[in-house]
């Protein structure tokens, strides 16, 4: 038995492909170093969509349609406005994404859904992350392109190029990742043929757990607990006695570098002040041979935690938005999964191998011990 699946093939996809040995991603026969020089997130998500790169005119109507849909329903906005005010922001994501889906018909889900709920998710994130500071959601703008409006909602002023293209290849590495537990957990809702709305519920439901995303927000959390740098091999240290996990390290499926990391390494050096990015890589490297001394039979490296938090941290998202961020990425893949599974629908049920006691004779009542 392959416990948690693990190494177990349950479908088949065109979608990306995760070589964990060589350190590779791939969407669609391209490789994740080359989208993040070239494309946007409008390009990835189109890609995961039609299994091809955007023409010119393509992108461009994509990018319309996208801001056409870049409206919430007076029930989501509702729903939003009488959350307490310390929610948790996935759980107002979650909430928002199963208010808009409320009265579905459970139409087969399509690509116009798809479209439509991908350019909603950043609404509900901003809106709430607005309301709860006590200030009014803002319209979007028309102007600006997914990742740029995602910025503007949330602050109110344009973001600059730098943060734009830094937030722009944040969401292309992000938008999908092979059968991970979300986007498994969105496919085994629509083989149901449920509504686009409830897998996308579920999804966000298992993203939020601490063992799939992994909270990148911890990562920050820990730099600010070790400060500088000489601090950083003795509270590490302190914390693998405590069998604490580092976090930012290690990744289930990669024996190599990600390059997902590598990639966020080198933006987080671009886009955030020298000296903190100067802390975060003396403390990566001290945490790398602390882990390495531990387990010289493991091959251990950054995952995309540790650089996704400076990454986002240096274009202004407050740390608790950082998850939520994940899924306004991931809804591209989501989505792309979604479509898949119902073109070719079998509803999941693996089996399971019972270890439980043989077959035994119900005692009358009467018989039972007091």
């Amino acid at each position: 038995m392959n416990k948690g699946l693990e190494d177990v093939v349950v479908a088949q996809t065109k979608l990306s492909r995760v070589d964990g040995e060589n350190g590779a991603l791939i969407f669609c026969g391209y490789d994740i170093r080359e989208l993040a020089r070239f494309a946007t997130f409008e390009d990835a998500a189109y890609l995961l969509w039609h299994n091809d790169l955007p023409t010119r005119a393509q992108l461009a109507a994509l990018k319309q349609q996208l801001a056409d849909a870049r409206v919430l329903p007076d029930i989501a906005l509702r729903v939003l406005r009488d959350l307490p005010r310390d929610t948790a922001p996935m759980d107002a994501l979650r909430t928002g994404v199963s208010a808009l889906g409320a009265g579905s018909k459970l139409a087969r889900p399509n690509l116009a859904q798809a479209l439509a709920l991908t350019a909603q998710v950043p609404l509900i994130v901003a809106a709430f992350d607005r309301i709860r500071r006590g200030l009014e959601p803002l319209a979007p703008r028309a102007d600006l392109d997914h990742a740029g409006n995602f910025l503007y909602l949330l602050h109110g002023v344009a973001p600059t190029s730098a943060q734009n293209r830094a937030l722009n290849t944040y969401l292309v590495l992000l938008a999908d990742h092979g059968l991970n537990a979300s986007t498994f957990a969105a496919r085994v809702v629509a083989s149901t043929l449920s509504d686009l709305h409830s897998s996308i519920v579920a999804a966000i439901g298992a993203l939020k757990g601490p063992l799939h995303c992994g909270a990148p927000s911890r990562v920050l959390d820990m730099l600010d607990a070790i400060g500088a740098p000489a601090n950083a091999e003795t509270w590490m240290r302190a914390a693998l006695a405590r069998k604490e996990r580092l976090m930012g390290f290690g990744h289930r499926m990669y024996k190599t570098a990600d390059p997902r990391a590598e990639i966020l390494r080198d933006l987080a050096r671009e886009t955030c002040a020298p000296e903190f990015f100067a802390r975060a890589q003396t403390i990566e490297e001290t945490g790398l041979n602390i882990l390495r001394a531990q387990k010289p039979g493991e091959r251990l490296y950054t995952n995309v935690e540790f650089y996704s938090a400076v990454a986002l941290n240096a274009v202004g998202l407050p740390r608790d938005l950082f998850t939520a961020t994940f899924a306004v990425a991931r809804m591209a893949g989501w989505m792309a999964h979604v479509l898949e599974q119902v073109a070719d629908n079998r509803i999941i049920r693996p089996g399971a191998e019972y270890i439980g006691r043989e077959p035994v004779v119900v005692d009358l009542i009467e018989h039972r011990k007091e």
